[in-house]
């Protein structure tokens, strides 16, 4: 056959692959991807003394990304698309969801940017590298939403978490800050691991990797690979159980926030949180629907034991032990996965736009409130470096604002009032729960939210208290650039607050 003619016949093969790009659609993880690499460059050409201005570059630059959301909203916009599939399947899709996680990990990237400008000062962390590992890692969280494919899915969650190992790690001579840093890079490749064999197994049942065509394979897959399946669907789960921090794959989460800057470890509970949680909706009601029967009772579980073990953990907390503001806060996060879990658990028995618009709407909360709540705290640790619990005692005393903000956090987390948003998200999950004839779920959400009381209340109150005898004042100037973190946090919550009925409204997700 002469070279021409197998040309002509490779041309609809060819034909065939070829995939679409749509600009704008892609437009927010490219940006920040962009921004990365620009700021590391610059900082080659940067003297020592202007490194400041990289801060201020990477705040721009995720403010830009941010309003690149604006054209995207009411579409549903797909790209690399291949044509020979039926309906063509597409590795990128900028929904109502997409937009949603998309607009809580840049919102979340950009406070830990204005939260981060007095710590890299502070710290003497190298900023070149900062700001580009931080950018970096929020590109991979920002992709990951929009992923309809394994590969993808797999390749963002790997870039969002590479970077942060290197964020833990990156107070140079801190012997606490490289263990954590090793610890939580062993842990996660472990898991990353469990994750590709499971996604092995579920491209061996069913020969395609976007999920979609997954959802579709699966239910008239051999039944001879029946098992390998549904081995294949628990083990997809455990990587993004891991980002998570879902029990057990939640031992890494103390010491790494401890060992991490305490802006880094704002962003973990986070940004990290949200990347594990969206893997976990994209895999499980899109790909595996007809599974529900494995991993509802999984999630279920998970959720379960995870608020169990992070709530006791936070209750045990020694209000004198060194690091233990920051070690409450983990523990807390640990809790906090539980409830997100509790309605994408929820997803299996019905209603599942419902569910996860619950999940997006506690998310949302917990984003604001928890990233304020470390702003504060890094106030605190930079007189008080041991960063106690007691050390926060008579806050108001001295920073009077702060102190309202902390507690107001709090009481978010905790769910009671003036926190109306936390309480209006816990009865959006505690009512999917219900609705999903989850009662037993139900109860053990209700009995840990009481134990969360305790040691939310207990922090609150130490926040009012008189000053120990011989303690020393906390200095009254404050860092612009934490007041600005705080305040932001605090605008935010108080805004859902006043109108809370709202975050269900915007998070309908428009994924089915």
């Amino acid at each position: 056959m002469t070279a021409p003619a197998m040309a002509a016949l490779a041309q609809p093969a060819l034909a065939a692959q070829a995939q679409s790009v749509d600009w704008l659609a892609i437009t927010p993880p490219t940006l920040t991807a962009v921004l990365a690499l620009a700021v590391l460059v610059t900082d080659l050409f940067l003297p020592e003394r202007r490194k400041s201005l990289l801060g201020v570059i990477t705040l721009a630059g995720l403010a830009a990304a941010l309003l690149t959301l604006l054209p995207l909203i009411g579409e549903d916009r797909a790209t690399f698309c291949v044509a020979d599939t039926a309906g063509g399947a597409c590795s990128y899709t900028a929904d109502g969801f997409t937009l949603v996680v998309q607009l809580l990990v840049l919102g979340g990237a950009l406070l830990t940017a204005v939260l981060s400008q007095a710590a890299v000062r502070d710290d003497r962390l190298p900023a070149g590298e900062y700001w580009f590992l931080l950018l970096a890692s929020a590109a991979g969280a920002a992709l990951l939403p929009a992923s309809r494919d394994l590969a993808t899915l797999v390749i963002a969650l790997e870039v969002a978490s590479l970077p942060a190992f290197a964020l833990v790690g990156l107070r140079r001579g801190e012997r606490r800050s490289s263990e954590a840093a090793l610890k939580f890079f062993l842990s996660s490749v472990a898991a990353t691991a469990v994750t590709l064999l499971g996604v092995s197994f579920v491209y061996a049942v069913t020969g395609t990797l976007h999920l979609t065509e997954i959802a579709e394979r699966l239910p008239g897959a051999d039944p001879g690979l029946h098992t390998l399946a549904q081995a294949g669907v628990a083990l997809t789960l455990v990587g993004f159980a891991f980002k998570t921090a879902a029990a057990p794959f939640h031992f890494w989460v103390p010491d790494t926030y401890t060992g991490a800057p305490v802006p880094v470890a704002g962003y973990l509970s986070v940004v990290g949180k949200t990347v594990g949680l969206t893997g976990i909706v994209l895999v499980t009601v899109l790909a595996f629907p007809s599974y529900g029967e494995v991993w509802g009772p999984l999630l279920a579980v998970l959720a379960a034991v995870t608020m169990t073990a992070g709530n006791t953990a936070a209750l045990r907390q020694r209000p004198g032990r060194r690091h233990s503001a920051v070690r409450l806060l983990a523990w807390s996060s640990v809790g906090q996965a539980g409830y997100l879990l509790v309605p994408l658990a929820a997803a299996a028995y019905g209603a599942p736009d419902a569910a996860v618009g619950a999940t997006l709407a506690y998310a949302l909360m917990y984003a604001a409130v928890n990233l304020g709540a470390f702003a504060v705290v890094a106030l605190v640790a930079r007189t008080r470096p041991a960063g106690r619990l007691t050390d926060h005692r008579a806050l108001y005393a001295t920073h009077p604002a702060h102190a309202l903000a902390l507690g107001f956090f709090l009481l978010c987390l905790a769910g009671l009032p003036p926190g109306v948003v936390g309480l209006f998200a816990k009865v959006a999950v505690f009512s999917a729960a219900v609705e999903a004839g989850l009662g037993w779920l139900a109860v053990v959400m209700a009995l840990n939210v009481v134990v969360a009381l305790v040691y939310y209340l207990r922090w609150t109150a130490l926040l009012f208290r008189p000053a120990a005898e011989g303690a020393t004042a906390l200095p009254r100037a404050v860092p612009r650039p934490l007041t600005a973190a705080v305040a932001l946090a605090a605008l935010i919550g108080v805004a859902l607050s006043g109108a809370p009925q709202l975050i269900l409204r915007f998070t309908g997700t428009g994924l089915f």
